[in-house]
């Protein structure tokens, strides 16, 4: 142990003992402490008592511990206010970023100017007997001056209350500073009142701030350090006053622009903020301000006028700053509801802006301004007028933006989305989704700019919903699900797709899927098979992003994140309340109506199915739930009507799901049990009952449409032929109209729908029977469980429900509820007889005697009736094609979510509606045409059909309607509509071979069959078909042919020749050969109709796949039928210029051939028949159905026409088709033709016209021998009104035509007027027009049309002498000193002495004897100065 030091020891001891002490590493007795400094807040001491080094120190190492701090578990987001503000970019470089945002003191200061100090007098200190400064005491200095923001020490408090009295003390009194300040306008302007010299820019509300105070607004001199700064500051301001003076008004502005467009609007706004300065300021100077608005108003009006003239001058945003400033209130001690004491902690200075939202809001009122202001919405998802003046309690005001204005904005509910608070998340999605389901009924369209849904989608709506539904609290669950169900399903389509489930062809419908899907890559494509494009197509969809999905189709995207997971979830293991169960259904039938593919993964998804039949279709339940008033907690272990329609729609999607759902699911049990049982038997509310008996009938009829299910037919057929027995009590029932009542009529109208499948299944068990025993291929499909004889019992119980449904058909009321069963009652008889007649068990003589007593019983009588003549009436008001907007899209529909715009219902005369009369209509022509199709002696005893009045007004309106847009919301109606022209004109082309007077309708019917082939849909590829083969090309359809219409078409001719109109048909570059006349072409034409027809329908060969599934749907092979769903929309089947389709097919061949570099050798060897008989068809159709091409623009008809001279080299010199052509040509070159001619807009099926100009060029030039009809198609796109690029093309990179263009003007049939008026402006082209004619490239006996052209324009140009630039001016003076020094004298004396076109004259134009004395004067003057300008170099 140590010893301590004693007395006597020296320093060189003390030193030993520490050297020992340290050899012996003991520890010390005592430890040093370091306490906390109370001033600091924070231990350790000042700086002086720290170590001067302090490199090395004591690091304390700890093992297994990382070396950095972990994060806090519950960690509080960290959020940047910064980060919210700027906006990055992918493509933006981060050094320029940097250099964007640099800081750096030459960023802020461009020119910086040091203080002159030449002046200042350097004081020295006051000399003092005391040998250091006198102290003093801080009780001698009065603590007067508040604490500012920020801590101060005692000291720093005194020393600037010591400040602060030395500076009052040397402040004037206010007597003399108002002597000092009133004499500051004096200073300012030493001219008195002159007034010439005018003042800065002054608003004349601030004028005080120049006049009186004189000191700066925005500079204070705080940051210079010195006691002088004030005064630094004075000086300033005084250079500024002095620099505003000496400026003009409009330097001025100049200036004041400058800034306002360098600055930022923030920092322009906290600027003028500090203009008005602050309270205690204006406090100060009131009297001053006083005494200025005297001064002020005392100034001439000029000086007002600069602050007036900068005011409004301003940007809009600087204007609504200033407004806001303006409008705010200067808060007290009175405005606040709580009067803040001092007594209070921290209380001692009251910031009265940090209080402001204590006091009472103002009234809102609409800003006077022309932009949108921010709409809000109500906690019911109502729109709030800007003004509404609505009380704080709703709770409508917790927002900070327009703090004023009741609501919430789509963004604030958007962030109260992600709040931590489950009320507040669960609040803003129950009002997101009430906002999208006003939005969807359009109740916002005429008060908001935009669309709402479109909004909310591309700010990620969809995806927040899909957040919200992982979210573990089952309130927010709920109310995702219903916001998503408000996005995706609208209840008023569902509805109407109920309604039109028993119509014609009902049960089938459109894919749900958007019809603007991103466009592939098509040259990738065309390299591809159809299955590898398939595959393809998959492969990339599986490869994007779940948001690039969603942006064009909302339900794939959904199916990407696995939404159906989810969702079979929350059914099985949460089991929420019933309308959430309601809700996932729908959203989930919504799904299943999207695609074929959305139904394989609703059924590939593990449990859900099964979860959704076992939970919500039980067999067996509490009975308790059929008690009046009994509300359902759960709708678990319950069954419900809208689970049996989802499976049902999930059917729909295809045999295989069906057959799936009815065996793996055990559906065929749960059909069987809600279908034996009465729906009142059955312990559900009645209505409840009723709606899942009928949706268990519709899945059932859906089924049996695939020939499935029909082994329950016998099982159940007691049941069916109950409910067809009590049928009479229902018709009995319906004079009172009720809501039962019509969910009655919607079971009954199910069941017959049923009987319909089942019939038309039946129907073929024979045929299938006999195919199946003849051959022994194993593919052979099976017959059906059930037979003929077992489904033909029933048709009495139809007919006789017809009979009695037809009684009341003048009952308006009652009728109105009887017609969709009278629809499907006349639906059953057309099929059942069409079947009928093809058992072989049943004597056809039996069928025939049948289908005449229906005749004479039922139908004709019915036809006779008064209320199906107004039926017929009905027909063109409730039409879609005649009533466009009857279909249109609804105003909030969106692209990327398919739907039918039924939101808020149809009106009662629409295609849909209620008093609709199409679907009986459809019915009754059905049931029409199979009688007469099995009883061909029966037509003539329905000419009375096509002689109504209604039907003829209505298919004259509806074909000559422009064509319809085929969109989701309209496809599905048009196809219902198109039904019953189908039939109209079936039963047409039967009466045209019987009835000798339907002559009279054959053009209407024509022209009705050519629009409808033009507009019919994917899916009725076997309607298109039978409209070709057995109306399209009917000769008795063409009564011109027969009556007169060749010789009509030459009287025609004969009476345009002379006319301005000619028809001059050029001549051929091959051997001569007779020209025949339009008419005799025409005659020649209706000859070889059937020819004509063969040469189309071998043309639409490639449509073969599809016509035949559309075969089996339209025939009734339901054992061929695939799926209900129809094919995806995306355009009518036929293009609208259908009958150019057989010379576009092979010029597309032609060209993808060349592409390849193969030899066209692929061609078929009667191409000159197929190319004749196409021209033929054209040429049929323009001269006498003219308006049915009417849809296709002339420059496309031309473009087709070219295809003639595209397709094989020398195919055009062939006699019928140089015709042909040539006569087409006429038609084209016709003065109302040539008017709508139009080149420069974009053509349907034609990427750039240009470039098939350019082709047909390269092909004239190689192939053209100088033929003048091809001439003729080269010269029409040169026409001045057209593209000046087209002409360039011509005179500048294919010269070499001019020489072989050699079209007479004698027969060019276009006038020359149209290619030169207006006179050309383009100086290329004209030097290139004045070159090719100078050089000889163009000469009048080479290309004569063009040689007028070109000496036309070029004589307008240089005789010109219009005010223009100096380039132009000086090119025609030159154009014309060289004309005036050519060789060519007859070229030279066309330029100068042309007078105007003359198409009788050989040149084409004709010729002044000499010059008028203007024109001669004028080359005078432009030769002369050329002579005197090229004098002195001569001389020299």
């Amino acid at each position: 142990m140590l010893s301590r030091p004693k007395p006597g020891e020296s320093e060189a001891d003390l030193l030993h003992f520490q050297n020992q002490f340290l050899a012996a590493r003991a520890s010390p007795a005592v430890k040093i402490v370091k306490k906390a400094d109370k001033r600091k807040g924070q231990e350790g001491s000042t700086d002086a008592e720290r170590p001067p080094l302090q490199d090395c120190k004591d690091v304390v190492m700890l093992d297994d511990f990382p070396d950095t701090l972990p994060a806090l578990t519950p960690a509080p987001p960290k959020k940047s206010k910064i980060k919210s503000a700027c906006v990055r970019f992918e493509d933006e470089d981060p050094e320029e970023r940097l250099e964007s945002h640099d800081q750096h003191i030459t960023a802020v200061f461009s020119k910086i100017i040091e203080r002159d100090t030449s002046a200042v007098a350097v004081t020295m200190p006051v000399p003092t007997g005391d040998p250091f400064p006198r102290t003093f005491h801080r009780s001698e200095i009065k603590s007067e001056v508040k604490v500012g923001s920020g801590r101060k020490s005692i000291f720093a408090q005194k020393m600037a209350a010591r400040r602060a009295a030395e500076k009052a003390a040397t402040t004037p009194s206010a007597a003399e500073c108002l002597q000092i300040r009133s004499a500051a306008p004096d200073a300012l302007d030493p001219e008195g009142s002159s007034g010439e010299t005018p003042l800065p820019s002054i608003r004349e509300d601030k004028a005080g701030d120049f006049f009186t105070s004189q000191r700066p607004c925005l500079i204070t001199g705080e940051g210079l350090g010195s006691q002088k700064s004030e005064q630094e500051a004075q000086a300033i301001h005084r250079e500024n006053l002095e620099k505003l003076q000496s400026m003009s008004e409009e330097e001025i502005l100049q200036e004041q622009e400058k800034l306002l467009a360098q600055l930022d609007s923030s920092l322009v706004a906290f600027l003028k903020s500090r203009r008005g300065g602050n309270e205690g300021q204006k406090k100060e100077l009131k009297m001053e301000q006083n005494r200025v608005e005297e001064f002020v108003g005392s100034l001439p009006v000029a000086q007002h006028g600069v602050g007036s003239c900068l005011s409004t001058q301003e940007s809009g945003l600087e204007e609504s700053v200033r407004n806001e400033e303006n409008r705010k209130v200067e808060i007290t001690d009175d405005d606040l509801p709580v009067k803040p004491k001092k007594e209070w902690i921290h209380m001692d200075n009251v910031e009265f802006e940090k209080l402001e939202w204590m006091k009472d809001l103002p009234s809102p009122r609409q800003k006077k301004t022309k932009k949108g202001m921010q709409a809000r919405f109500s906690l019911k998802g109502e729109l709030i007028p800007a003004d509404a003046d609505l009380p704080t309690h709703l709770g409508l005001h917790h927002h900070g933006e327009e703090a004023e204005r009741a609501g919430y904005s789509l963004q604030e509910l958007f962030h109260l989305s992600r709040s931590q608070v489950i009320q507040q998340r669960t609040l803003a999605l129950q009002v997101l989704g009430r906002i999208v389901q006003k939005a969807r009924a359009g109740e916002f369209a005429s008060s908001l700019k935009g669309s709402v849904l479109r909004l909310l989608l591309d700010a990620g709506f969809l995806f927040l919903l899909r957040f919200s539904l992982d979210d573990a609290v089952d309130n927010v669950m709920a109310a995702s699900v219903g916001a998503l169900r408000a996005l995706l399903v609208s209840l008023d389509d569902e509805k109407y797709l109920d309604w039109t489930f028993s119509w014609y062809q009902g049960m089938a419908a459109f894919p749900f899927v958007p019809n603007n899907e991103e466009e592939e890559d098509e040259e990738e494509e065309e390299e591809l098979n159809g299955t590898e494009k398939s595959q393809d197509k998959k492969l990339k969809e599986e490869n994007k992003p779940d948001p690039d999905v969603a942006r064009y189709d909302v339900v794939k995207g959904l199916l990407k994140t696995r939404i159906q997971h989810r969702l079979r979830y929350i059914l099985e293991v949460v089991r929420p309340v019933p309308t959430v169960v309601l809700d996932i259904l729908h959203i989930l039938t919504h799904i299943a109506r999207h695609s074929s593919e959305a139904c394989s993964q609703l059924l590939d998804c593990p449990r859900l199915i099964e979860t959704i039949v076992r939970e919500f279709l039980p067999t067996q339940w509490d009975p308790q739930v059929a008690e009046p008033g009994c509300l359902l907690a759960s709708l678990h272990g319950v069954p419900c009507a809208t689970a049996m329609k989802f499976i049902r729609v999930l059917a729909s999607g295809g045999r295989n799901a069906t057959a799936r759902l009815l065996n793996k699911f055990e559906m065929k049990s749960r059909l069987s049990r809600f279908i034996a049982e009465e729906p009142l038997d059955l312990l559900l509310p009645r209505e409840e009952a009723i709606r899942l008996s009928t949706e268990a009938f519709r899945l059932w009829a859906v089924a049996a449409g695939y020939g499935q299910a029909c082994d329950l037919y016998r099982d159940l057929y007691p049941v069916l032929v109950r409910i067809l027995q009590s049928l009479p009590e229902l018709l009995s029932a319906c004079g009172g109209k009720s809501p039962m009542v019509e969910l009655f009529v919607q079971r009954a109208t199910a069941v017959v729908t049923l009987l319909i499948h089942v019939t038309q299944t039946a129907g073929y068990t024979a045929e299938l029977q006999a195919k199946l025993s003849s051959s022994e291929d194993s593919e052979q499909v099976p017959p059906p469980p059930v037979a003929w004889n077992q489904v033909s019992g029933l048709q009495p119980f139809l007919e006789t429900g017809l009979k009695k449904s037809l009684q009341e058909i003048s009952q308006a009321e009652t009728w109105q509820t009887l017609q969709p069963l009278t629809t499907t009652y006349l639906i059953y008889l057309g099929v059942y007889y069409s079947s009928y007649s093809q058992q072989p068990s049943v004597n056809p003589i039996d069928c025939l005697e049948e289908l005449e007593r229906l005749t004479s019983e039922v139908l004709q009588p019915l036809l006779s009736q008064p209320a199906v003549h107004s039926m017929w009436d009905l027909l063109r008001p409730c039409s879609a094609l005649c009533n466009p907007l009857s279909c249109s899209p609804a105003p909030e529909s969106v692209s990327s979510i398919a739907s039918l715009s039924c939101t808020g219902g149809k009106p009662p005369f629409s295609l849909v509606g209620s008093k609709s009369p199409f679907p009986f209509l459809t019915a009754l022509l059905f049931l029409i045409n199979s009688i007469t199709h099995i009883h061909k002696g029966l037509t003539s005893k329905y000419s009375s059909v096509l002689g109504f009045g209604g039907l003829k007004d209505y298919l004259h309106q509806s074909w000559q309607s422009g064509p319809p847009s085929v969109t989701p919301s309209s496809a599905w109606i048009l196809r219902h509509e198109y039904h019953l022209q189908y039939f109209v004109l079936a039963l047409a082309r039967r009466m045209a071979g019987s009835c000798p007077e339907y002559t009279q309708h054959a053009s209407l019917h024509h022209c009705v069959a050519m629009a409808l082939l033009s507009r019919l849909l994917p899916g009725s590829e076997h309607l298109a078909h039978e409209v070709l083969l057995d109306l399209a090309f009917n000769p008795e359809f063409l009564p011109e042919g027969k009556a007169g219409g060749p010789e009509a078409a030459d009287f025609s001719d004969i009476l345009h020749l002379g006319t301005s109109a000619k028809l001059a048909q050029p001549g051929s570059a091959a051997a001569f050969f007779s020209k025949a006349t339009r008419g005799a072409l025409l005659k020649e034409s209706y000859q070889n109709l059937p020819f004509i027809c063969s040469c189309y329908l071998s043309h639409f060969l490639h449509l073969q796949p599809t016509l035949m599934r559309s075969q089996a749907s339209y025939q009734g092979r339901n054992y061929l039928i695939q799926s209900m769903l129809l094919p995806e929309v995306k355009g009518p089947i036929l293009p609208s210029d259908w009958p150019f389709f057989p010379l576009i097919s092979l010029y597309n061949k032609v060209t993808n051939a060349e592409t390849r570099g193969a030899v066209l050798n692929s061609l078929p060897l009667d191409l000159v028949n197929t190319v004749t008989w196409n021209l033929q068809w054209v040429l049929l159709l323009e001269t006498w159905r003219a308006k049915t091409l009417q849809s296709i623009p002339t420059a496309a008809k031309l473009a087709r026409l070219m295809c003639v001279f595209l397709t094989g080299s020398d195919l055009f010199l062939e006699a019928p088709i140089h015709r042909y052509t040539a006569a087409l040509l006429s038609v084209y070159c016709q003065p109302k033709a040539l008017d709508s001619l139009n080149l420069d807009a974009p053509l349907p099926g034609l990427a750039s016209f240009h470039d098939l100009y350019i082709s047909l060029l390269e092909q004239f030039e190689g192939v053209s021998f100088g033929d003048p009809l091809f001439g003729v198609f080269v010269l029409l796109p040169l026409q001045k009104r057209f593209s000046v690029h087209l002409r360039l093309s011509v005179f500048g990179e294919h010269t070499s035509i001019l020489r072989a263009l050699g079209v007479p003007l004698q027969q060019f049939p276009v006038p020359l007027e149209r290619y030169t008026s207006p006179p050309e402006e383009n100086l290329n082209l004209l030097r290139l027009y004045f070159r090719t004619l100078v050089t000889g490239a163009l000469r009048h006996t080479w290309c004569p049309v063009l040689y007028v052209v070109a000496v036309t324009h070029v004589n307008s140009f240089i005789f010109s002498q219009d005010s223009t630039t100096q380039e132009i001016d000086a090119a025609r003076k030159s154009m014309l000193r060289k004309t005036w020094l050519l060789v060519d004298e007859t070229l030279k004396k066309h330029l100068l002495y042309y007078r105007l076109l003359n198409a009788e004259s050989p040149l084409g134009f004709d010729l002044y004897e000499q010059l008028p004395p203007i024109r001669l004067k004028y080359l005078q003057m432009v030769t002369q100065k050329e002579n005197k300008e090229n004098a002195p170099a001569l001389v020299s």
